[in-house]
């Protein structure tokens, strides 16, 4: 019998995309898999190497055998063996993306493949919908249906997530839990509802931490049957936020047999807006341009400013707000969109950016001519208008809000650190987030209560296998003496850089504390553990703590037509607390109740919401649709880690 351990195989969905690989290798006679172990069990003549194989194939670290005996080939972090091509010789060159307004029942013919993109003065292999990063944004009616016939071109099995929309079960792109993998070569058909007004958009839901991250991904566009629904604008203008990690002339590496980068999720060094590193825009003075942003980042959260224009907040992830507002800012975790209606009112260059903490990224220049745009909208502008379904819900919440919740689920952490049986030498103990934080004794960092890693005095560990661990402690040791690291992550200007002209692009700058007093992790300021973390020994959990006690794996069952109070705890005694957006597939959508208890001061129906570290959300699901769904973290390497799982929602009552 062989006998194995997958950490982050942790919901049915894991078992049958492990299983589905496994019965693949020639002289397995059976196979079982343990949910709560985490293991499976396979009988007959196969060989262990081509189980371990097929487990990674399938995009999972194989960590141990049950029985002692390590799986010839299995890894527990390390450099990747195995790569995602990178060359770009003979690959057609990226196109512009393309706006397709679709009629119903039309057909769309989406293909994905890999082509060769300019980013940062580099030309790098990306991969692309019909040619173009981000892929086609599609324009549709509410109510409406079309068809979509994807072919897979690229090097990885694949299928289409219709994120936010709340769809046909079937359609939902789910591998092994709502439909099979697409492979190379091969071809699958949807059929695409649009029930909801608002920004939605579309990616793979395989291998997302590489797919999304090469540049498949793309928007759709709802309009609204009610032709009032929105304020009055100009013109739109679609923008996706991403970022991607260069390295030399290559976009870094991806292993095939595992995901890396666990611990933080994949932060990039250059951001890219609308596919671009150096987007210009224009607009007329007195023109009101409706933004409609989506962050399709691996990890990073977005703040987007604009200053010396005027921002309106008009939409969230599945339609419009109860108050319009005035905003200075938006903030937007992995997936989460805003409508943003903005009045350019004067003639002048100005600039989108990202603001963290302490650090300010160019996100586009816009030059706003002296021409004029007709009709005035100014007065238009100025009234902000109430959305009289959602002031109708705030009327029912005020019972929703006292009443305990229904579900209750957490979000944890366990961080392997093998240094600390491995040190020859006196061993020290580090905050890899906050370099200044250093103990003789092992514990939690004080500041954002990471679990404290351990290396020897010297910055060295015992064993090949924690090389990366035990280098990267070392270099916070280093920091704090004052020694630099070798990699930084940060790029842009500080604030006081920018007041005084001296504004950066895309690159690199001195280290800098990132910060995470406001519960997110603005940049990756752990790049080498980060790197060197997989699923084997960084484990991501969603625990259900609805009974008082953790329930693994969740097993949430709802019928149509409920709604339902879900408590959403990041929970700070983990060994690496740190901000995750939760995703519901299309079961339903769900209202933001509160946050640590404060009301929700403005409601907007969601798919995606951010925990900050250590926050409590509460969230009321409306659920309207049967089938087997998903729920998880957006950071992809998370969800690969185990943040994960699925529910069933059954058939209501026929009225």
């Amino acid at each position: 019998m062989i006998s194995i351990h997958v950490s982050a195989m942790s919901s049915r969905q894991d078992v049958r995309a492990i299983s589905a690989r496994i019965s693949d290798v020639p002289g397995v006679q059976t196979l079982e898999a343990d949910l709560a172990a985490r293991t499976v069990q396979v009988t007959g003549p196969a060989d262990p190497a081509a189980v371990a194989a097929a487990v990674g194939a399938a995009g999972y670290a194989v960590d141990r055998c049950v029985d002692g005996s390590p799986l010839p080939g299995a890894r527990t972090g390390g450099d990747p063996v195995d790569t995602f091509a990178t060359d770009t010789t003979g690959l057609p060159q990226a196109t512009r993306t393309q706006v397709l307004e679709l009629a119903e029942d039309e057909t769309l013919h989406l293909r994905l493949g890999p082509v060769a993109k300019r980013i940062a003065g580099a030309t790098v292999r990306m991969l692309a919908y019909n040619g173009s990063v981000p892929g086609p944004t599609l324009k549709v009616r509410q109510g409406s249906e079309i068809v979509v016939q994807v072919t897979n071109e690229a090097d990885i099995d694949t299928t289409v997530h219709w994120h936010g929309l709340r769809l046909e079960n079937r359609y939902d792109g789910v591998p092994h839990e709502t439909q099979a993998p697409i492979p190379v070569g091969e071809s699958f058909t949807y059929r695409i509802q649009f029930p909801d007004p608002g920004l939605y958009w579309y990616h793979p839901h395989i291998r997302e931490d590489y797919t999304q991250e090469m540049g498949l991904y793309g928007n759709i566009l709802v309009e609204p049957a009610e032709p009032d629904y929105w304020p009055p604008a100009h013109r739109d203008v679609v923008l996706t936020l991403d970022d991607v990690l260069v390295e030399g002339d290559e976009i870094a590496p991806f292993s095939r047999t595992e995901t890396t980068f666990a611990a933080m999720g994949r932060y990039g060094n250059v951001l890219l807006v609308a596919g671009e590193t150096d987007l210009a825009l224009t607009a007329r003075t007195g023109e009101v341009v409706r933004l409609w942003l989506t962050n399709t980042a691996n990890s990073r959260v977005f703040d987007v400013r604009l200053p010396g224009a005027r921002m309106k907040l008009v939409g969230g992830d599945s339609g419009r707000v109860e108050h319009e507002e005035f905003v200075d800012d938006v903030v937007l975790a992995p997936s989460e969109r805003a409508v943003v209606d903005v009045l350019f009112d004067r003639p002048g260059e100005l600039g989108l950016e990202h603001r963290t903490p302490d650090r300010i990224y160019p996100l586009a220049s816009v030059t706003v001519t002296d021409g004029v745009a007709e009709p005035s909208l100014r007065e238009s502008f100025e009234v902000l208008r109430s959305a009289p379904e959602l002031t109708a819900e705030r009327r029912q919440l005020e019972a929703w809000l006292a009443a305990p919740p229904d579900k209750v689920l957490a979000a944890v952490a366990e961080m392997d650190d093998p240094a600390a049986t491995q040190a020859t030498e006196p061993t020290v103990y580090a905050c890899p987030m906050h370099p200044e934080v250093v103990s003789d004794q092992p514990g939690r960092c004080p500041k954002c209560g990471m679990k404290l890693m351990s290396a020897s005095a010297g910055g060295r560990t015992g064993t090949q296998s924690v090389r990366g661990i035990g280098q990267m402690v070392g270099h916070v040791v280093g920091r704090a003496l004052g020694r630099p690291i070798p990699h930084s992550p940060g790029h842009g200007t500080s604030p006081a850089d920018a007041q005084s002209g001296h504004v950066g692009h895309h690159g690199h700058t001195a280290p800098h504390d990132a910060g995470t007093a406001d519960g997110i992790e603005w940049e990756d300021d752990m790049v080498e553990i980060n790197r060197q973390t997989t699923p084997a020994t960084m484990r991501w959990k969603l625990l259900d703590r609805t009974a008082g006690r953790d329930e693994p794996p969740v097993d949430w069952r709802f019928t149509a037509g409920e709604r339902v109070k879900i408590r959403l705890v990041n929970e700070m005694d983990s060994d690496h607390p740190m901000h995750h957006p939760f995703h519901l597939h299309g079961a339903g959508r769900f209202l933001v109740l509160a946050r640590d208890g404060v009301p929700e001061p403005n409601l907007v129906w969601k798919d995606t919401v951010l925990i900050r570290r250590g926050e409590t959300v509460d969230i009321l699901f409306d659920v309207t649709n049967p089938g087997v769904w998903m729920a998880h973290c957006h950071i992809a390497e998370h969800m690969h880690a185990g943040m994960m799982f699925s529910f069933t929602v059954a058939r209501g009552a026929t009225p």
